[in-house]
């Protein structure tokens, strides 16, 4: 519908829809504690730990929120140091998007814990209802407004979606027959419930375990979208041309890409839970089978696309210089897809089992020391434009998918070593005197 509207608003959201992510990533980051640390209690069966850890999340990603949007103002005085190459009118549409959605951080937190704190019970289903509901919703005001108000169309309608997630969450986590809720279940006194979940040493112990497991994340975050923030300023070298290009591109891949994030994060959860249960060999089959599942899926996607490239990309710009560039890039596109879903499924596998550190510096070297380099080589170096872009960026999959796969074969052998020790450790049924019956 940008596309639609103008070259100037589908350009915006390459830098306004690039910082926006890269902020709300950062700041959303604690949500990788609440996933390993709800799922870890739910293993255990241990519903007031699990409940204690969702409020404590709640409390956190309101507060980041609402910290986020005070500062709104102040963080979009710097967005034309972001934008030297970019048009004015594309600046002002950037500008007129991130002053609306950021300004509503705090329902685009609250939104994102609960999901997070329902798909770490397990229940993938709501979300997925709310998901569908929200983005019904989400099309028709965009419909209305984007036509009329542009890329600020946009933004208004991003943060009414997010509201209404923000409500239905919420209400979902308050019932008290779901696995995590953020009301004691009955057959506990209102009072008792309260004076425990109260107590200030468990709450210290449990915002403790949270922060040593989203502090790395955070960083990991904060350096990967330091990196892409150098990633997004070389594509606007390239122009508005090949900015809405990519911009198209992003979007195809976006499907591929939450796709895996969803194969992710239900391998988080489960990987939490088994974790929990004291049960790691399970947790890294889980692993392996979310990642094999991932790529499978994620291969049919990006080949899919491959193939209807000359019907998919003409939705976004009829502009023949922006479809001349798109259709060259596309190729690399697919050929990316395997990698990223392996990286993305075992790299939130690792945060799941409370691994952030490890996750971590994989993704700093992905993100700064392999993409940036590869992406100035290819697009500007070998003057490849976008193909060199996602060129770079492919680069920076394989290198993570390497990586989590080395990380990952070498926790299966430390765990099949350790069960191995247990089992020679154990006495047998001869060595404790029992006889056969």
């Amino acid at each position: 519908m940008l596309g639609r509207h103008g070259g100037a608003s589908l350009a915006a959201m390459q830098l306004g829809g690039s910082v926006e992510w890269s902020i709300w990533s950062i700041f959303a980051a604690f949500e990788v504690g609440t996933i390993a640390r709800v799922g870890r209690h739910v293993g255990a069966r241990d519903s007031e730990s699990a409940r204690r850890a969702a409020r404590i999340s709640l409390a956190v990603a309101a507060s980041m929120g609402t910290l986020l949007a005070v500062a709104s103002p102040w963080l979009l005085e710097f967005l034309p140091l972001l934008a030297g190459e970019v048009s004015r009118d594309a600046l002002a549409e950037a500008r007129a998007y991130l002053g609306v959605t950021i300004a509503a951080s705090p329902l685009v937190f609250v939104a994102t814990i609960n999901v997070a704190t329902l798909q770490a019970g397990g229940d993938t289903r709501t979300p997925l209802v709310m998901g569908i509901a929200a983005n019904v919703v989400h099309i028709g005001l965009n419909s209305v407004l984007i036509p009329r108000y542009g890329a600020r169309g946009a933004g208004l309608s991003t943060a009414t979606t997010f509201a209404l997630e923000a409500a239905l969450a919420t209400t979902a986590l308050l019932s008290v027959k779901r696995t995590v809720s953020l009301r004691a279940r009955p057959g506990v006194s209102t009072r008792e419930a309260e004076t425990r979940l109260q107590t200030a040493q468990p709450f210290r112990e449990e915002a403790r375990m949270l922060g040593r497991i989203a502090l790395p994340a955070f960083a990991e975050r904060l350096l990967y979208h330091l990196g892409y923030v150098g990633y997004v300023l070389i594509i606007a070298r390239l122009g508005d041309a090949s900015m809405a290009a990519n911009q198209s591109l992003i979007s195809v891949e976006s499907i591929c890409f939450l796709s895996a994030d969803g194969f992710g994060i239900a391998t988080a959860a489960l990987v939490a839970q088994k974790v929990g249960a004291g049960a790691p060999e399970i947790a890294a089959k889980i692993a392996k089978i979310g990642s094999r599942d991932a790529m499978a899926a994620l291969t049919v996607f990006g080949f899919s696309a491959l193939a209807l490239r000359s019907v998919i990309l003409p939705i976004f710009s009829a502009d023949p210089e922006v479809l001349r560039i798109g259709l060259g890039a596309m190729p690399v596109l697919a050929i990316a897809q395997p990698f990223m879903a392996v990286a993305i499924v075992l790299a939130q596998s690792l945060r799941g089992a409370g691994r952030t550190r490890e996750a971590l510096v994989v993704s700093v070297i992905g993100a700064v020391l392999v993409r940036l380099p590869a992406t100035w080589f290819f697009a500007i170096t070998l003057r490849l434009g976008l193909t060199g872009v996602w060129l770079g960026s492919t680069c920076d999959w394989v290198v993570r998918c390497f990586l989590l796969v080395r990380i990952g074969r070498r926790a299966a052998r430390r765990t099949t070593h350790y069960e191995v020790r247990e089992a020679d450790a154990a006495p047998s049924d001869t060595d404790s005197g029992d006889l056969p019956a």
